[in-house]
């Protein structure tokens, strides 16, 4: 009993910028390693999150509903522990949902005296100058002094704790280097600490561990103030608020969001085709090397964005090694899946317009796979050089396309990587869990069909539309100025554009300089990007997109866009290299003004799922003393930000994580990139200047989609459109034409084209019916609308690891907010479920074995509810609630 394991997740993760999807998977992911190595024992009880910067709601719901007993963190805002240790407050119970019925999200939460830190002149290491113990018959014996200097230290600590229990941390960043300077010291402390009691001391000192001072605490048998609201944001003084590194390192931000989405993919069609996509055409596919490179990447110093410049490269190279991995696996389950052996191809750089396939080929198969449980409409965009082109769908029905040319921006960021001067456009649908293939063949010149080619209009654009959104502009100065939902018969005036603060360098004037971890603007005014407030635009339109291009200098562009069908604003910006010549760095962002009356409020996502309102200079739990008006006013934004009145909502959703705020009453903001030339001092070493691959700075490309609605249908969009966002269709190309495939059968004739030249038109030679299969669902029905499939992937041998969520909050709408039931047994068509097990969220217990100690919170007890009999063809979800399952099935896929 002397070994515990306390967190047990793959690493420490971060709290303000991880998403609950991968943040999930990580825990899980490290308490099944700790079970399978060392038993039961090997469990962890007590979640140790001692060195986040900030601590959010949701991730102490999941802490909760995967057992742990208790929560102890290291850093909380400085006032607020001030506060906390006048009221002796510095452990409470924390409700960390307002949907799952106490006390399924409650969780004790201690808060540590010093960080994680050792009393002051109590640390013995190697890199420690506090003097050793010394006892012996000598000059230099400090017993005494040492001994007094700790009972007074222990006397003070307890005076801000409850119970005659209190907890010290020994040790530190880097330490244990040499465990035996701490160990004979520690021996010796307590030794004379505890001698002290013969004379009248009350203090007794032990070793022990995080869950027996727990132990000690709910034997106390105490009610508990109880915390409603998070920890965000963190600051350890008054100019020094933690929340730069909301943003820090957007490029890898993104590059981890898309990961996990990636991976969720691979998952499920590992799930999906079985053996077959572990060992198939392509060789051995793995999804484990990137399970653990996207876990180890929600570290409190990954996605955070607070490492030194070769540590996030080597997170990134770890993320590439897996989608390689993950690639072969994707391959071979497709090949599985479809019947055929194609050449895919994995086009990464789509972002920038290179795709070496597309470019080239005169003929070509796009394949959308679909990882939601509903079915998507999707816009698919290829770099091309062909006028016009034919597309097909699974059907064989034309699908209609366009070709707009390629922007100068998008050419200037790709630099030689690509020749391709035009995109090919259409909208593709792909079924639930499952996908469809599409075939484009280019048109030659002399077709009647092809149209002429379109050439932007230079003018000042005043508005774009399409069957639901309006969007207007101002002629004068190109900016965006109105907002409608043409469904809703509601307008709002929108301006919106991107600024930047200067950022603070740290001079004896201002001592604390903006960093990778702390956001200090010099002023709180922003200076706009577009020095002259007029911004040059032109004007792209055809029957599948309308587009407005902005460009507001030389290194910040954006695209306003609306595809056919999209009921929202599309905004892609492009930033970078932010310019430093001057000496200041920079913080960029996006900001959204309105006339909306929000009374200091808006609205932040916690870690992708709950919602929490924000009042500017305001906190729920203590009178803040507001010293940084804008950075002191910024959260951390996962997914979506939004304001609104009695009647409209402006939300925005993000495709990674940002820092977000509303500075004053109407407004909304998200900060985008940041360059800056000064290290924060809290333990990067360097600043965060980013020189990006051509070592002039780092350019960022992102979206953000705005979402105009009324109050009380706000949430029925933005909570379908955010999934829609984090776990995105994905697009594999082959040139088409390869060998029929399945897996133990013998390959079938080739499909030619052309007399064998695939791409040069002609006829298909027809191939056996039913070796091909353009479109594929792993699903009997589509899930309902509010259920959400968080998790579908192998277990152990012939299992299944199954998570469903309900994806609304309770009250939140009125149709989404209901509970919903699902049958498990007749969900899935890719195979049969032959018996169905509930476990606790991580996975590793089941869920009638998982016993949490109940605490009394201050406004009465709340028992925890038994667990039902499962009964997999009625499950119910209510508000909030994910249930974890593990299936034993059987294929119906050949060789599954």
């Amino acid at each position: 009993g002397r070994l515990e394991f306390v967190g047990g997740g793959w690493c420490m993760s971060d709290e303000a910028a991880a998403h609950y999807s991968p943040a999930i998977e990580q825990l899980a992911l490290g308490r099944r390693f700790l079970r399978r190595e060392f038993g039961a024992c090997g469990t962890p009880r007590v979640a140790w999150q001692i060195d986040p910067f900030g601590h959010s709601r949701q991730l102490a719901a999941i802490f909760a509903q995967m057992g742990y007993d208790g929560l102890f963190v290291g850093r909380v805002d400085y006032q607020d522990k001030a506060t906390r240790e006048q009221l002796r407050e510095m452990e409470l119970l924390w409700r960390a949902s307002t949907s799952l019925p106490p006390p399924a999200a409650d969780l004790f939460t201690g808060i540590l005296p010093n960080v994680y830190n050792p009393p002051s002149g109590f640390c013995w290491d190697q890199l420690c100058s506090d003097p050793p113990v010394v006892d012996e018959d000598s000059e230099e014996n400090n017993v005494d002094n040492i001994v007094s200097t700790f009972l007074q230290i222990a006397t003070s600590q307890a005076e801000h704790y409850r119970t005659n229990h209190i907890i010290m941390t020994m040790g530190s960043d880097f330490h244990y280097e040499n465990a035996n300077l701490w160990f004979k010291n520690m021996d010796k402390l307590i030794a004379h600490v505890n001698a002290r009691q013969a004379n009248g001391s009350r203090v007794h000192v032990l070793y022990s561990t995080p869950s027996c001072y727990l132990w000690e605490l709910h034997r106390a048998n105490l009610s508990w103030s109880l915390k409603m609201d998070d920890f965000l944001p963190y600051a350890d003084g008054p100019h020094q608020f933690w929340t730069g590194y909301f943003t820090s390192r957007p490029a890898f931000k993104r590059y981890e969001r898309l990961s996990n989405n990636f991976l969720q993919i691979c998952s499920q069609l590992e799930a999906l085709a079985g053996m077959a996509a572990r060992d198939g055409p392509y060789g051995p596919g793995d999804s484990s090397v990137l399970r653990e490179a996207v876990a180890v990447a929600q570290h409190h110093d990954a996605v955070t964005g607070t490492e030194k410049q070769h540590v996030a490269d080597d997170y990134a190279r770890q993320l590439a090694a897996g989608w390689e991995s993950c690639q072969l696996l994707v391959a071979n389950a497709l090949a599985s899946l479809s019947g055929s052996k194609e050449n895919f191809v994995f086009c990464n750089a789509l972002n920038i317009s290179v795709c070496p396939l597309t470019e080239a080929a005169g003929r070509f198969t796009v394949i959308l796979y679909n990882p939601l449980g509903r079915h998507v409409s999707w816009p698919i965009r290829l770099p091309v050089n062909g006028a016009s082109y034919a597309v097909t769908d699974p059907q064989g029905q034309p699908v209609p396309s366009e070709v707009v040319p390629i922007s100068n921006f998008t050419r200037r960021l790709r630099g030689d990587r690509s020749s391709a001067t035009r995109e090919l456009l259409f909208q593709a649908s792909a079924p639930a869990l499952g996908f469809s293939t599409f075939t484009v063949s280019r048109m030659s010149r002399g077709d009647p069909r092809v149209p002429p080619a379109q050439t932007p209009v230079l003018s000042q654009p005043r508005e774009i539309q399409n069957e639901h959104v309006r969007v207007l502009f101002d002629p004068l100065t190109g900016h965006l100025k109105e907002i409608q939902n043409l469904d809703k018969s509601i307008s709002l005036p929108v301006f919106q554009s991107f600024y930047w603060y200067n950022a603070s360098i740290g001079n004896d004037e201002t001592p604390q300089a903006s960093g990778a971890y702390i956001f200090r603007p010099n002023s709180s005014e922003p200076i706009p990007v577009s020095g002259s407030k007029q911004v040059s635009t032109y004007l792209v339109k055809n029957r599948l997109v309308q587009e407005v291009h902005q460009n507001f200098s030389s290194w910040c562009s954006q695209v306003v866009r609306l595809h056919a069908g999209q009921p929202y604003v599309e905004l892609e910006w492009t930033v970078g290299p932010i310019p430093v010549a001057d000496g200041w760095g920079k913080e960029i962002i996006s900001r959204f003004e309105t006339t909306l009356q929000t009374d200091a409020r808006f609205y932040t996502d916690s870690n992708g799922r709950q919602i929490l309102e924000r009042r500017r200079d305001y906190r729920p739990t203590w009178n803040l003393s507001q010293t940084e008006p804008v950075a002191g006013n910024y959260y951390p934004v996962n997914s979506r930000i939004f304001i609104k009145d009695k009647k409209f909502q402006l939300t925005v959703l993000t495709d990674r994580s940002q820092g977000g705020s509303s500075i004053f009453d109407g407004s909304l903001e998200l900060m985008v990139h940041r360059r800056l030339l000064y290290d924060d001092n809290r333990g990067v070493g360097e600043p965060l200047v980013e020189l990006g691959a051509n070592k002039q700075g780092l350019v960022v490309r992102g979206r953000h989609l705005v979402l105009l609605d009324t109050v009380e249908s706000a949430a029925d969009q933005h909570r379908l459109l955010a999934q829609e966002l984090f776990m995105a269709p994905y697009t594999v190309l082959a040139p088409g034409g390869g060998p029929s495939y399945r897996r133990g059968h013998p390959s079938l004739q080739q499909v030619r084209w052309g007399g064998g030249c695939p791409g040069r038109g002609g006829g298909a030679v027809t191939v056996p019916p039913l070796t091909l299969s353009p479109q594929f669902s792993a699903l009997r029905r589509e899930l309902p609308p509010n259920v959400h499939l968080l998790t579908l992937a192998p277990w152990d041998a012939g299992t299944l690891l199954l998570r469903l969520e309900h994806q609304f909050e309770r009250g939140e709408s009125a149709n989404g907010s209901q509970p919903t039931t699902v049958d498990l047994l007749n969900l899935f068509s890719a195979f049969t479920i032959t018996s169905v097990q509930e476990m606790s969220l991580g996975a590793d217990l089941p869920l009638d074995a998982v016993s949490r100690l109940v605490w009394t919170p201050i406004t009465g007890p709340a028992q925890p509810r038994p667990v039902p009999k499962l009964d997999p063809s009625r499950v119910t979800l209510q508000p909030m609630e994910i249930r974890t399952f593990l299936a034993t099935v059987q294929y119906k896929v050949p060789g599954g």
